[in-house]
């Protein structure tokens, strides 16, 4: 729990940052990017662990690395986490940063599980229907489960409306089955 308040504290310092340099998505998109390498590649994690490195030598080697690919401010805000030996909650701060970013645009993500694959108008269809339903832009994350038989789940956050088919068949079925 403590890792990830701290992660959170980060992404929101580097929040603030893109939000001066006016480029929230630009960060949002380095932090990812970032944190996708340090949890995908083994030989860049364990650079980053080793203790027999020292705080400079790594965010020596990060800052050339990120010479021309980020401003200036992300690379300090990258060698900050180095020097305050940080940088494997990269991923965490990632995730955060962006759930941050999410609700400062009003926007959340919905998980959506249907019966059938949506093409893309249908899918554009449902999320202007949900962000009307909920007051916010919704992001759909649609997969596929046969087992509804018709109809739509939809998740956000904690909440789920049930619009399935299976869930109204067995309602009537426990109506029928009550009223003997």
């Amino acid at each position: 729990m403590r890792d990830a308040s701290i992660a959170r504290n980060y992404a929101e310092a580097l929040l603030a940052l893109a939000g001066k340099a006016k480029d929230t998505a630009g960060f949002g998109g380095l932090i990812s990017a970032l944190g996708d390498a340090v949890s995908g590649d083994a030989t860049l994690q364990h650079f980053l662990e080793a203790p027999q490195i020292s705080a400079a030598q790594k965010s020596a080697v990060l800052g050339k690395a990120l010479a021309d690919k980020a401003p200036r401010a992300f690379i300090l805000f990258v060698q900050k986490l180095v020097s305050n030996r940080r940088q494997l909650l990269i991923p965490a701060i990632a995730t955060e940063y962006h759930d941050l970013l999410d609700a400062a645009e009003g926007r959340v993500h919905a998980r959506v599980t249907v019966a059938r694959p949506y093409d893309a108008a249908a899918t554009e269809s449902l999320a202007k229907a949900l962000s009307a339903a909920i007051g916010k832009t919704v992001v759909p994350h649609v997969s596929v489960d046969e087992r509804i038989l018709g109809g739509v789940v939809v998740r956000v956050g904690d909440q789920v409306m049930d619009g399935s088919m299976r869930r109204k068949l067995g309602k009537l079925r426990t109506a029928l089955v009550g009223s003997r």
